[in-house]
Formats: structure tokens, C-alpha cells, sequence
């Protein structure tokens, strides 16, 4: 028997052609920094979810109006994913001291979901997150995201417990040690 037929009758071929299914693409998405031309998709990318889910908070109007000074003059950062020429992705990076940061405002557009682009995103924020000496990335979120929380425990995120968040809907906390 041809060695391809055994690969692919012990799903060997079958197990690599999915992962280059799935992985390809993420050859596609680019990460880019944040560029005051994308300030108005990080805002409707991320009222997008807040609004399907939960109520729009004081603390969102701030970071979303104004992520310059927000989360970047506060040595935060913004990141954007870019997919077949359009913004469809988001996430920033909240600095709260030198070795401690918060990924907030992780956003991806519902037509794309599936495709990878949040796992890049997260990946990329992470390695943002080492290079600027963070120790550790924590996270807020709700049992009700589902999709999301599987996302960041695949990245490597673990649940930890609770503590006071400026946030209504927070009932979840998660962190990674980096």
C-alpha cells in the first residue's frame, strides 16, 4: 500500500491537512499597532459586544472614546487585527505597574469569529505583554462569554479568584504568569 494511503487511513494526513486548514489563516491576519485612523473601529468593534451582552459602563466610555489617553499615555497598548484588507479585531493592554498588565477590550467581528484572529490577537498581546516586562497578564470577564474564556484557557489563562472590579458585569477572573 502507497505510504500517503496508510498516512491517511491511520488519519495522519487527515490530522495535518485540518491543522492547515485551520491554521492558514492566520497567515492572512495582520496585527498592527494602534493608529488614531482605527480609534473609531476600536470603539464600535467593542460596543458591539458590550451592547449584545451587557450595558455600556463609565469606565468603557472612557477607554473607548479615548485610548490614547486611556491606555497608551497610561503605558498601555492597542492592537488591531487586520483581515482581507479590514479591521475586524481588537485587544489593549493595560498597564497597571511595571510588572503587572490587564488585556482588556478584546473585540472580534461576529462574520469572522472562528477564523483564529482572537487567538492571534491574544498570542500577539502576550508577547507585547514579555517584551515590556510584565510578569503577569490578568483579565475580567463573564461566565455568559463562553467563546472568549475558552479562547483565553487555551492560550493559557487560568481562573483565580475574584477581586473588586470597577466593571458590573466582571464575575470572572483569569490570569497568566508569563
Amino acid at each position: 500500500m502507497h505510504p500517503s494511503l496508510i498516512q491517511l487511513a491511520q488519519g495522519h494526513y487527515l490530522g495535518r491537512f485540518k491543522n492547515y486548514v485551520k491554521m492558514k489563516p492566520l497567515d492572512e491576519i495582520q496585527i498592527l499597532d494602534f493608529d488614531p485612523a482605527y480609534r473609531e473601529q476600536f470603539k464600535k468593534l467593542n460596543l458591539a459586544w458590550i451592547e449584545k451582552y451587557f450595558n455600556v459602563e463609565e469606565p468603557d466610555i472612557r477607554a473607548l472614546s479615548n485610548p490614547e489617553s486611556y491606555i497608551i499615555a497610561n503605558g498601555g497598548r492597542v492592537f488591531f487585527a487586520r483581515y482581507q484588507g479590514r479591521i475586524v479585531g481588537t485587544c489593549a493592554l493595560l498597564k497597571e505597574n511595571d510588572e503587572v498588565y490587564e488585556l482588556a477590550k478584546m473585540a472580534v467581528s461576529p462574520e469572522v469569529q472562528g477564523k483564529q484572529i482572537g487567538k492571534k490577537l491574544c498570542v500577539h498581546l502576550l508577547e507585547a505583554a514579555r517584551q515590556m516586562g510584565a510578569k503577569r497578564v490578568y483579565l475580567e470577564s463573564n461566565t455568559a462569554l463562553t467563546p472568549a474564556l475558552e479562547l483565553y484557557r487555551k492560550v493559557g489563562f487560568y481562573q483565580v479568584e475574584s477581586t473588586p472590579s470597577p466593571y458590573q458585569r466582571a464575575n470572572v477572573k483569569m490570569q497568566i504568569d508569563l
